[in-house]
């Protein structure tokens, strides 16, 4: 497996371009995330062009926070797009089981296949339609129960999955990790969440053949940012500037170091 390390090293050199169809909460803080890894953000949405611009990108995330038809649209067009181009793209599937519209938006979403799916833990199991705790956008359920989720719908997307909270979980079906890291305060960041998403987008840019190396580095590096940045933190103000702080002074010791990313 290719260390954290390296790929960390790899989007630095390469500022790989990531298009990144969200919802609007999480825009600004999506692109100064990508911005501070070392990343290019580009959040172009729009149907009449979204397909065409993923071509030109690394990698596309798709976020379904703030969905509407239109926006649906763009993210199929896009999907699209990545596919057709060899381009590797990440799902979100926020709060997917709260209406029938994102359920049907997940559902359209999943048929263009995604390389990684990362949610949360009451996300990743009612993706696979099993009954979960979550409330709106909010995970009720920790990762561990959603562990056995993540490999049964692993393995039955041909995807990576990507369960994050507390201690995060990343299987391909096949193998898993479990990463340990993060600051407590995280969840108090409004979106950081969903930033995390663009983050894994811009890894599985400089490793389309390597997705779950891919996915784990990311997560890996958002674990070590949100320790460092809650260290000196007073409350989430201050967290949230630490953390983009962090994030791009980050070597790659703190990716490497035992015990942040261990087989589960």
């Amino acid at each position: 497996m290719t260390p954290p390390s390296i790929l960390l090293a790899r989007v630095r050199e390469t500022v790989p371009l990531v298009q990144c169809v969200t919802n609007y909460v999480a825009m600004n803080i999506a692109a100064n995330v990508l911005l501070a890894a070392g990343a290019s953000p580009a959040m172009v949405h729009a149907e009449e062009e979204a397909g065409e611009f993923a071509a030109l990108a690394g990698a596309l995330t798709v976020n379904i926070g703030t969905i509407s038809l239109p926006w649906l649209a763009g993210m199929k067009a896009a999907a699209t797009g990545a596919a057709a181009a060899g381009r590797p793209w990440v799902l979100d599937p926020v709060a997917h089981f709260a209406t029938s519209l994102r359920r049907r938006a997940v559902a359209e979403l999943l048929d263009l296949r995604p390389a990684v799916v990362r949610g949360n833990a009451s996300e990743i199991i009612a993706l696979a339609g099993e009954q979960s705790s979550g409330k709106g956008v909010d995970s009720g359920d920790p990762v561990e129960l959603a562990e056995g989720a993540a490999r049964r719908l692993a393995a039955s997307l041909g995807a990576v999955v990507a369960a994050t909270g507390e201690v995060d979980f990343v299987t391909d079906g096949h193998r898993s990790v479990r990463i340990a890291g993060g600051s407590a305060l995280m969840p108090k960041v409004v979106a950081l969440g969903c930033s995390l998403t663009a983050l894994v987008g811009a890894f599985a840019a400089v490793a389309p053949d390597e997705p779950f190396e891919a996915t784990v580095a990311a997560l890996a590096a958002f674990a070590a940012a949100g320790e460092k940045a809650g260290r000196g933190a007073d409350g989430p103000g201050s967290f949230a500037v630490r953390f983009l702080d962090a994030l791009h002074s980050l070597d790659g010791r703190s990716l490497d170091t035992a015990g942040r990313v261990v087989l589960a």
